[in-house]
């Protein structure tokens, strides 16, 4: 296996899982003022308002955790596929308020998602490849 390439998946997957888990992790503490946001933000949407609520504690606890497996390498090709499917979520989300600039950075952390699952086979710097080795 080509070390550079078990190295590029390697600084990728950290870049990611810190970029993620920073996002769920930093609104644990200030939730009421996300929650805000996002209240204000879909106000007029085609999303109903009762859904706003569980969608906050839903992306935060997503993004924690998500995060934090890739952080760790455990559970990448699970981490990987939950996290493409919270942007879906969240490029849904975006494109209901036409916020097309948002839409577009989604599209940037699909790809990331994306490019880590396809290139997974050169993980070696994991929990998960140590637990293949034993």
């Amino acid at each position: 296996m080509n070390p550079d390439l078990s190295m590029a998946h390697l600084l990728a997957r950290l870049a990611l899982g810190l970029n993620i888990a920073m996002h769920g992790l930093t609104r644990i503490p200030r939730f009421d003022d996300f929650k805000g946001y996002l209240t204000k933000e879909f106000a007029g949407s085609p999303l109903p308002e009762g859904l706003i609520v569980p969608s906050a504690v839903g992306i935060v606890a997503a993004e924690s955790v998500i995060g934090v497996l890739l952080l760790l390498g455990l559970f990448q090709r699970q981490a990987l596929i939950a996290g493409g499917a919270l942007m879906l979520a969240l490029l849904f989300g975006v494109c209901l308020i036409w916020n097309w600039n948002a839409a577009g950075s989604q599209m940037v952390y699909v790809l990331y998602f994306v490019g880590l699952l396809a290139t997974l086979k050169y993980d070696k710097w994991s929990l998960d490849a140590r637990f293949r080795k034993a």
